[in-house]
């Protein structure tokens, strides 16, 4: 050791963040958000209280590209935009930083990592103890004998041990770790599959993932082969996770040390953001050395060093954005007798609105048994009633038949209005109890979509601290994690029923904090109420519906697929010359590149030639070993995931599957299927058109799919008034026969099968945003040459353009697009600096008022559809949504007339 005091690194960009996502919505008398800038200085107020030392570097991230974007364009991709209220909080931030004379770090091209990393092998190296405070675990690899990080937000300290007790592996095998892992949120691929225990599993067995890597053919099963589809991506991701230790730095470690608080600055800006505690304390700070008081005791007095200081709960601050639930006693009971359940029931009664919940045994709706409700009607209190918690010692609880019973009236009466969040999963697991949800009028995770579908996850938990400021107790606090988790009827109910309580108390004021924000735009009501809670029962009727299944069917596909891969198999081997592991990418890649000397397209980051599908599909063009590889990509793809799953997804109480619909998944309006998905099965090839075939009706009755026709097409002729487009639609023409027609400059009935393509990748390509080098690549012609089609496009349909350009204009006006309902998509990004997210914001801009508007026919239709089975009663019923296209069931003999 050559010193006695640590450095202290800190990852701002990770404060900034979770900051962000845990302070109440902070603002002042101006309305700039200021919770953020609270968070992070109170951090970093407390970790110079706690440490007393010199060296407080603090690191964010700086704008724009990083070397790991040039190695992987889709690194980070997935992660929405950063929020305006948070964006203007950062140039505020990094001048009180300053003024607070801690020294800042941002560089170009790296990340807040790399530099971190780069300083703390500097002071490693030279024996000096460095603390790292970040909640990242990737900073996990930098922890040695000398580097343990911190985690401001609970305390937690991870040396050595401490991160091999985490994670199951130590510091020099968490890029490894991370590598197989994968990152969702940094879009690092990983290995399908693959979670912490059997990346640990592996590690632990292998040692690193280049040991992984050479035993791949021993590792078994599904897993197995996910392992070894996956083995080209693992460098990359291993790339990806490692944080950079030589970033070139104008200075070293021992050369930042802090300086002394600009004390007027700190006034100025603790004003500006009406910081009020801090800035008595800097004027007091003023006032000392005005009056000739010790320097340093002002110094200290002015960074808010001192205990006084870094108490985020006594500031004046945090104690009046979060009064209401720091204030406010909760009242939660518990219902055990008949007395206290006529009590809740007459307070019910008496209710303008009746927030409600059921805890049950599982998240599969058509399995899940209630183990009790929870309602409330006022804030901060609630009640949970319980009927079957069944764990030793259990209290003795209300029969559920009978408290179902009492209830049901109250759910049944239209007349009686109810909040949830989700409340259609509630409503799907009372079916089976004979209870329908009548009165649904208001849902949260409904208002919090319609609201911002982009400014936060619409789960509880989220938007309890993102509108609340408010962490819940999560049911993993309850439950654990894991094969051991708990279901809730074995939870205690010392622990479930606080949670429960707290579910209803949440949604109620959830309710209170998002319906007036929504009520000051009417369009958004519209939407919300008109097509969002108005689609809930309709969704509920159809999930429970399911869909039929020939299992049969499947089983039998299964088999052929079999076949055709041994015989794809077969043939590849005889190409190959030997036999080989058709899912290694090592393996591939020495056929095809070392042996059959086939031309390298593109390298990975390690150098090796690549073997992504992409890659593949170029080579296949010329070589037939490519070719099959591909093939059995494909046919092993549809085996694991349709043919081999689907009959086990079959309910044993109905017979059917039952697929759940999301409203609040994807921001443009569309809904999305899990559990299976429904929507995605593919319908390009032989094999995935026979998975549809599948889908069968019972006996007596037909499958009826009804479909839009070219919807998004017809919505950009409509929204952009283009003489051209409308006419060509008006004519009932092929409108990429007619536009091959416009382009191509010859007439309707001389367009060849080549020309309708590029006018079809050109119509869609335009909607997505296509530019063109993209039209290029799909067309496989000269990139100059797709941009004059393009150009020759926009002079037959000038709307079109006008369209895009009014469109791309108002966005960045206004900071989002609307469809032709009202609903609305924020942008948070349009008028970003950084090129490429604006360039991707503007590509959305184009695109969301169309696809948005097709979310809302479609549900429109549905709910039309439902309204009229239900009140005409002919003989179908709804089983399936995709996107534009319904699925309904209809006797036989019927199909026409429906």
């Amino acid at each position: 050791m050559t010193s006695a005091k640590p450095l202290i690194l800190v990852d701002g960009s990770s404060y900034l963040y979770r900051a962000f996502h845990a302070m109440p919505p902070l603002t002042n008398s101006k309305g700039k958000a200021t919770g953020a800038m609270y968070g992070v200085i109170n951090m970093l107020k407390k970790l110079i209280a706690d440490y007393d030392s010199e060296s407080v570097v603090m690191v964010f991230d700086a704008k724009g590209k990083t070397f790991r974007d040039d190695l992987y364009d889709q690194y980070k991709a997935n992660r929405p935009s950063m929020p305006d209220d948070l964006r203007e909080q950062i140039e505020p931030l990094h001048e009180i930083v300053r003024a607070m004379g801690v020294p800042m770090l941002i560089i170009p091209g790296v990340e807040a990592d790399d530099v971190i990393g780069t300083l703390a092998v500097q002071a490693d190296a030279a024996g000096v103890d460095v603390v790292i405070s970040t909640g990242d675990k990737d900073i996990a690899q930098l922890v040695t004998k000398h580097v343990t990080l911190i985690n401001t937000m609970n305390n937690s300290v991870l040396d050595e041990a401490g991160v091999e007790a985490k994670f199951g592996v130590k510091p020099d095998q968490i890029i490894d770790y991370l590598a197989l892992v994968g990152d969702t949120s940094d879009n690092i691929p990983g290995v399908q599959g693959c979670g912490p225990k059997t990346a640990v599993k592996w590690l632990t067995e292998y040692g690193s993932a280049a040991g992984l890597i050479e035993n791949a053919d021993k590792v078994k099963g599904k897993i197995g082969e996910k392992l070894r589809a996956s083995l080209d991506a693992i460098p990359l991701s291993q790339t990806l996770a490692t944080i950079k230790t030589d970033v070139a730095l104008d200075q070293t470690f021992d050369q930042l040390v802090m300086g002394k608080p600009e004390l007027e600055t700190l006034e100025t800006l603790y004003a500006d953001a009406e910081f009020k505690t801090w800035l008595r304390e800097v004027r007091q700070a003023i006032a000392n050395v005005s009056a000739g008081n010790d320097g340093s005791a002002a110094a200290g007095d002015g960074t808010g060093a001192g205990t006084g200081a870094a108490t985020g709960a006594t500031s004046t601050e945090a104690a009046g954005a979060t009064s209401a639930s720091t204030v406010t006693e909760k009242q939660y009971d518990t219902v055990l007798t008949k007395k206290d359940l006529t009590a809740w029931v007459k307070k019910l009664k008496a209710a303008e609105l009746i927030a409600f919940d059921t805890e049950t045994t599982s998240l599969d709706y058509m399995e899940a048994e209630v183990v009790g409700v929870s309602v409330a009607v006022e804030p901060y209190k609630a009640a949970y009633i319980p009927v079957a918690h069944d764990y030793d010692g259990a209290p003795k609880q209300l029969s559920r038949d009978d408290v179902l019973s009492v209830l049901k009236p109250l759910l049944e009466d239209p007349n009686v209005k109810l909040v949830g969040q989700n409340l259609k999963y509630d409503a799907n697991v009372l079916r089976k109890y004979d209870i329908v949800l009548t009165g649904i009028a208001h849902d949260t995770m409904l208002e919090s979509y319609v609201y911002n579908s982009t400014a936060t996850r619409h789960d509880m938990d989220s938007l309890a601290e993102k509108y609340l400021g408010q962490t819940t107790i999560h049911f993993e606090d309850i439950a654990g994690k894991g094969k051991s988790q708990l279901t809730f009827n074995q939870i205690p109910l010392e622990q479930a029923s606080p949670y429960a309580a707290e579910d209803a108390d949440i949604t109620l004021r959830l309710h209170q904090e998002l319906w007036p924000r929504l009520s000051e735009v009417p369009a958004l009501v519209s939407v919300y109420e008109s097509i969002e809670v108005a689609l809930v029962p309709v969704l509920n009727e159809i999930e429970t519906n399911g869909v039929m299944i020939d299992a049969d069917m499947l089983e039998a596909q299964s088999a052929e697929l079999s076949d055709k891969l041994e015989t794809i198999k077969g043939e590849a081997y005889s190409d190959a010359g030997k036999e080989f592991n058709l899912g290694s990418p090592k393996q591939i890649q020495e056929i095809l590149f070392d042996e059959k000397k086939l031309p390298v397209i593109r390298k990975t980051p390690k150098g090796q030639p690549s073997t992504a599908e992409d890659v593949l599909e170029q080579l296949a063009v010329d070589y037939p070993l490519p070719r099959l590889i591909l093939q059995h990509r494909s046919l092993s793809k549809l085996k694991s995931t349709y043919t081999d799953k689907l009959p086990g997804q079959i309910s044993p109480s109905t017979g059917r599957v039952h697929t759940s619909y999301h409203q609040a998944v994807a921001s443009t309006g569309r809904l999305s299927s899990t559990d299976p998905n429904l929507q995605n099965i593919p319908v390009r090839t032989e094999e995935g058109r026979r998975i549809r075939q599948a889908f069968v009706a019972p006996k007596g009755y037909r499958i009826l799919a009804a479909d839009y026709s070219q919807i998004e097409l017809r919505i950009m002729a409509h929204l952009s008034a283009d003489k051209g487009l409308l006419t060509a639609f008006e004519q009932g023409l092929d409108v990429h026969r007619a536009t091959a027609a416009e382009v191509f400059m010859v007439p309707v009935d001389e367009v060849d099968s080549d020309q309708r393509r590029a006018a079809k990748a050109i119509n869609f390509g335009l909607i997505y945003g296509m530019s063109a080098f993209g039209l290029a690549k799909q067309l496989d012609i000269a990139r100059g040459e797709a941009q004059d089609y393009i150009n020759v496009y926009f002079e037959r349909y000038p709307g079109v353009r006008e369209y895009m350009d009014n469109t791309r204009e108002l966005a960045r006006q206004q900071g989002y697009v609307e469809t032709v309902f009202g609903r609305r998509l924020y942008l948070p990004d349009i008028n970003a600096r950084n090129a490429q997210a604006r360039q991707y914001a503007e590509r959305i801009a184009i695109n969301a008022p169309m696809q948005g508007t097709a979310a809302d026919i479609i549900k429109r239709a549905m709910i039309k559809a439902h309204e009229w089975i239900k009140t005409d009663k002919p003989n179908a019923r709804i089983i399936m949504q995709v996107h534009d296209e319904l699925v309904l069931e209809v006797k036989s003999g019927e199909a026409d007339a429906l």
